[in-house]
């Protein structure tokens, strides 16, 4: 069963589903809210992905400017077992932000509160000493942080009265790899902070539905250049590789990019979901494990693809931050 998989949240003895819900896309109109999809389809989704054994949500108050935080607190009302991930922007007062985003999620307390980039307004300390007051009114249980690197990671650490830095949630996932490079990775595992992969599918790359001559239509897509028809045409024989392990779990090469990213330790991820079968498949990722040869080989082919980003990367993961980051 699905719902077994458990990977602990830091040292706190919360038990998190390797996968959790991301909610970017919820009312946000670059991805296409109020057409494709809208709150009867997310809300399905939400339903079925809590189903399948996930356990917990993460959302923000950017995203659709707080419109996925009430949809979510339309979605959670009365079900107390699920555990509630919400983001800060850091750009104004946190103490009336949080108090926004528990109305709209309809909540007393929100499970884990993450700043969710690094600040132009405030210092490291400072932000630190305002996530520690919410803390001690009871506003919040645990304290986060999203895009820091591991120098400011390490600094916010040192910040907090407490020292219980519990998340910090980054871009991650097969064939964008900075967590990795940068050795943000290792401190994570080093200090027990958990690492929050978003865009674990690198929006879309890992399914196989995009190549060099079916380019994604969306803004978003286009920002990330892992969908240069370039970058796609390297990644072919990657994805042949995701195929063929996927087939013999009967998986899909998704799904068996998602598991490469949580059979590392201390890392969970957030794809999103906005209809019950992305949710469906999804879950679909939990409760089996890749072996060490398949591993090996998926290591093998992401090597021999020699991805481009570049700058690139920088200019998405600078727009991403201050837009909200790819959930997807």
């Amino acid at each position: 069963m699905a719902g077994k998989d458990r990977i602990p949240l830091a040292k706190t003895g919360i038990q998190l589903s390797p996968i959790g819900l991301g909610t970017w896309q919820w009312g946000a109109k670059e991805w296409g809210w109020g057409g494709t999809y809208g709150e009867k389809e997310v809300l399905a989704s939400l339903d079925k992905s809590l189903e399948l054994g996930v356990n917990w949500v993460d959302t923000a108050e950017i995203y659709g400017m707080g419109r996925s935080e009430e949809l979510l607190g339309r979605g959670l009302k009365g079900r107390n077992e699920v555990f509630i991930a919400s983001k800060v922007a850091p750009l104004h007062d946190f103490e009336k932000a949080c108090e926004r985003s528990r109305k709209r999620l309809q909540v007393d307390v929100i499970d884990l509160y993450q700043v969710h980039w690094p600040s132009p307004v405030y210092s490291i300390q400072q932000m630190a000493r305002m996530m520690a007051r919410l803390q001690k009114k009871g506003w919040i249980r645990h304290i986060g942080v999203s895009n820091f690197n591991k120098w400011r990671t390490r600094k916010f650490q040192e910040s907090l009265p407490s020292g219980e830095l519990v998340a910090n949630q980054v871009k991650y996932n097969l064939l964008e790899r900075e967590p990795e490079e940068s050795s943000l990775l290792t401190y994570l595992q080093e200090q027990n902070v958990t690492l929050i992969a978003y865009s674990p599918l690198a929006q879309g790359a890992l399914s196989g539905k995009y190549t060099p001559s079916n380019l994604p239509p969306d803004f978003v897509r286009r920002l990330n250049p892992v969908f240069s028809r370039d970058n796609l045409g390297r990644i072919e024989p990657l994805i042949g590789v995701l195929k063929e392990i996927g087939g013999a779990h009967g998986r899909s090469p998704a799904m068996v990019g998602l598991n490469w990213l949580f059979s590392r330790k201390g890392v969970v991820a957030i794809p999103g979901a906005k209809s019950v079968g992305q949710a469906e498949e999804n879950t679909r990722a939990m409760g089996w494990r890749l072996t060490e040869a398949e591993t090996a080989r998926i290591e093998k082919a992401y090597g021999e693809a020699r991805i481009q980003l570049g700058l690139g990367q920088r200019l998405t993961r600078l727009a991403q931050s201050i837009f909200g980051g790819g959930r997807a």
